[in-house]
């Protein structure tokens, strides 16, 4: 009876949540669409207004005009001819409309996402032409990327002054028929569609007399159809967007088809256009045919599942696929005799991919560009296991994430972490406690995914933010989760198999699931002993604080082998379990030794799911050149194939080609270059670098606070050191000592250190710099904000 009392309580106070984030927005706008009684799946429609604005000049210079819009599914909106949103609509939900039971393979009615939108500079003083694109999903997708409502819609609201611009039966709407039905589609893992585009049917798209330009006659077009106010079935509730709209980098030329190398006419053969690298994009072409000729449009990647058909219409013709897909190659198939004007592609993502890492080893460099490249891929609607044949919100996928995101993301990368977190928990099952490894339109427990997800991305999370209020948000689903395991009398948790053990997929006869599956509930709960400690909420702490003793002494009695952990020593030996042992402080200093030599040196069990977490744990127990010669002995292949510019799903290089859970940038960025936060949101930090074999090491780290600039480099004599960090920050700078014996540090030109000084040789003084001691590897200076010179020799 407890529990439900609090778990009915805590559902109540998630709907009071849910009420005052939507009424953020009164609705005056109505959804509209063409008439529909249950909307066809794949349906594109064209909608427009027309709009007279009598007092923009009214409008104040730093005055923002805020629109606010939303679509079942998609939308791309021109305003006066101009697009202002590529691609917006996010797929998923905020929150199930009523509280669960879950069962897996049915999704249950979801509230929906708007945009926010400052349309100020799009509009002007008199007529203005408003148009939108929509695209109807009417599906899912196998792996409940997306819950659809059952018909389309779309929505649109804005303030110019006084005057309201709303959508509803004053607008017109019309099916772009273009878009026809797919004949033949591979799989329908993903909820997007793949294009079949006739350009007989068009309506001038991509030209100049296209239908959502100003000056358009739409007199035969029908009025919308109105589907009423929010909130209203099917669609419920308005919730502003954990994000802002996709960052659209433009249209671009291929690598190798400049704008010198057209036109030129078709042989009929297939057009390799390639990419700088790996990128989520839309093909796009200009060419000039006859009427009725079929184009293919593919990427390379052999798992792909969206596709664009094109049937020509008669004379010069341009057309971007606005169904999204990645590759490093975009793949045309042209008819013999055709013309080609051009060959360009537009490339989309959330945020911008800010991070950087460099070092003198060029194939660390490489590695760690493909681990951002990779993570920038996987990052869309929603974090994603991979582009390819799922994109599917995979929370043990997301964790891995979640480790090197703060060093290569900016907000909006931040921000759909937020999502992430935010959608597992709402979509959880409110009789039983647990929280999908894949939502928000399946359920199914991954108990190894849901524990690894508390801590390294729910806790880490708010750590590199400070975003309390997404923790209280999260930190009752945590608890309930966690006070669901059962304890054995030994002190060890009742292993919990949920709808799938699955926990890594290196060989499964090498796997210690007991000790990996108790490791994880530690890590767990030393993470809700925090989060309950930053949300100065002691209900639980004692829970906590007797369960964490109890396992870490179970763990040590029940599983340490006189030199690693197993369940089973004389069958198991797994470097997941032992690295995870030593990651989550289960493991001893005294031990870290034996673990690495005895297991993480000579055994490669795991997959790219685990294997990032063995170099940090080769790391923490100063064995950096060994984490490094494994990364280099696993990654070898794939680092030193010049095609690849992503990371693979398996270590061989099997699977998909850009697959989440690759992670090896952690520990170069984490360990090497040696940056890391010592307090919430990055007030307090650390850099204590690690060269190992290198002598250059360059990382830029786009912390919460700002961006942080570091580069180190050495030489038998001489460290230099430039750093450049962020207002309101305090960095600890570590000098290396392993290199040469340091007798002097100068910082901005001022000598602030020096060994066996004297009277005469006193240190200056220097502001915003304080000498705070060293240890066995580091001289250590506190640094407060602003750039500086480090010399030492």
């Amino acid at each position: 009876m407890t529990k439900r009392i609090t778990l009915l309580g805590l559902l109540a106070s998630l709907l009071t949540l849910f009420s005052l984030q939507s009424a953020a927005v009164k609705w005056d706008a109505e959804w509209i669409w063409t008439k529909q009684k249950i909307g066809n799946p794949n349906t594109w429609v064209a909608l427009r207004k027309e709009v007279d604005i009598t007092d923009f000049d009214k409008i104040a210079t730093n005055e923002a005009i805020t629109a606010y819009i939303s679509a079942d599914t998609k939308y791309w909106l021109w305003i006066n001819g101009e697009m202002v949103v590529f691609e917006g609509s996010y797929t998923g939900g905020p929150s199930p409309v009523k509280a669960s039971p879950r069962v897996d393979g049915f999704p249950i009615a979801s509230n929906k996402y708007y945009d926010q939108v400052d349309i100020k500079k799009y509009l002007k003083k008199g007529k203005n032409t408003i148009a939108a694109l929509a695209w109807y999903y009417g599906a899912n997708g196998d792996k409940g990327t997306h819950i659809s409502a059952r018909i389309g819609g779309f929505i649109f609201q804005a303030k110019v002054g006084e005057q309201l611009i709303i959508s509803d039966t004053s607008w017109k709407a019309k099916q772009h028929l273009a878009y026809q039905p797919v004949a033949k589609e591979k799989h329908r893992r993903v909820a997007a569609w793949s294009v079949n585009y006739d350009a007989r049917n068009d309506m001038g798209d991509w030209g100049n007399d296209a239908w959502y330009l100003p000056g358009f006659d739409d007199s035969k077009w029908k009025a919308a159809n109105s589907a009423k106010n929010p909130p209203r079935a099917p669609f419920f509730e308005l919730f502003p967007s954990e994000i802002p709209p996709l960052n659209n980098f433009g249209l671009v030329n291929c690598t190798n088809f400049p704008a010198s190398k057209f036109p030129f006419i078709s042989d009929g053969k297939k057009i390799k256009c390639k990419l700088d690298f790996n990128k989520n994009f839309t093909p796009y072409f200009d060419i000039e045919a006859p009427a009725g000729l079929n184009i293919h449009i593919k990427s390379n990647m052999r798992l792909n599942t969206i596709e664009t058909f094109y049937t020509t219409k008669t004379g010069r013709q341009q057309f971007e696929s606005y169904s999204w897909l990645n590759g490093r190659i975009i793949e045309y198939t042209i008819p013999k005799g055709v013309t080609v004007h051009g060959l360009k592609y537009r490339w989309t993502g959330v945020g911008k991919p800010v991070g950087h890492f460099e070092s003198d080893d060029a194939w660390y460099s490489r590695i760690w560009q493909m681990s951002e490249n990779t993570l920038y891929i996987c990052a869309r609607d929603n974090f994603m296991d991979t582009p390819d044949r799922e994109r599917g919100l995979w929370i043990g996928d997301v964790a891995d994430q979640a480790s090197y995101l703060f060093y290569s993301m900016d907000k909006p990368g931040r921000d759909l972490l937020k999502k992430a977190i935010k959608v597992t928990m709402a979509f959880s099952d409110s009789e039983s406690g647990v929280f999908a490894g894949l939502g928000p339109g399946r359920f199914r427990e991954l108990p190894a995914q849901s524990l690894q997800f508390i801590e390294q991305a729910i806790w880490h999370y708010y750590y590199n933010t400070g975003d309390l209020e997404t923790l209280a948000y999260a930190y009752p689903y945590v608890h309930r989760y966690i006070s669901i395991w059962d304890k054995q009398d030994n002190g060890l948790i009742v292993f919990r198999s949920g709808a799938w053990k699955w926990t890594d997929w290196g060989p499964q006869d090498t796997i210690d699931y007991d000790v990996i599956q108790n490791a994880l509930y530690y890590s767990a709960l030393v993470s809700a002993h925090k989060m309950a400690k930053a949300l100065n909420d002691n209900t639980h702490i004692a829970f906590y604080e007797k369960r964490i003793t109890e396992l870490k002494q179970a763990f040590q009695q029940h599983f340490w082998q006189d030199g690693f952990y197993s369940s089973k020593p004389n069958k198991l030996k797994d470097d997941r379990a032992n690295a995870i042992a030593i990651l989550f402080g289960l493991a001893t200093p005294e031990q870290y030794q034996q673990i690495v030599n005895n297991v993480l040196i000579p055994n490669h069990f795991a997959s790219p799911h685990f294997e990032w977490m063995i170099y940090n744990a080769m790391a923490i127990a100063g064995r950096y050149d060994d984490a490094l010669a494994r990364m280099k002995q696993r990654y070898g292949k794939q680092v030193d194939n010049k095609e690849r510019s992503t990371l693979t799903e398996y270590m061989d290089g099997r699977g998909t080609e850009n697959h989440a859970w690759n992670a090896p940038a952690t520990v170069l960025s984490q360990h090497i270059a040696g940056i890391a936060p010592t307090s919430v949101a990055w007030k307090t930090y650390e850099i204590m670098p690690n060269m190992a074999h290198m002598k250059h090491i360059k990382q830029s780290v786009p912390s919460v606070q700002g961006d942080i600039d570091f580069e180190i480099k050495r030489t038998d004599s001489k460290i230099a050191i430039s750093l450049t960090s962020p207002a309101n920050t305090i960095a600890v700078v570590g000098i290396p000592k392993h290199y040469f014996n340091i007798k002097q540090v100068s910082i901005n030109g001022k000598k602030v250190w020096q060994k066996n000084s004297s009277f005469w040789s006193k240190p200056e003084k220097l502001d915003g710099v304080r000498f705070i001691g060293d240890d066995d590897k580091y001289l250590k200076f506190e640094i407060t904000e602003g750039t500086w010179a480090i010399s030492a020799n």
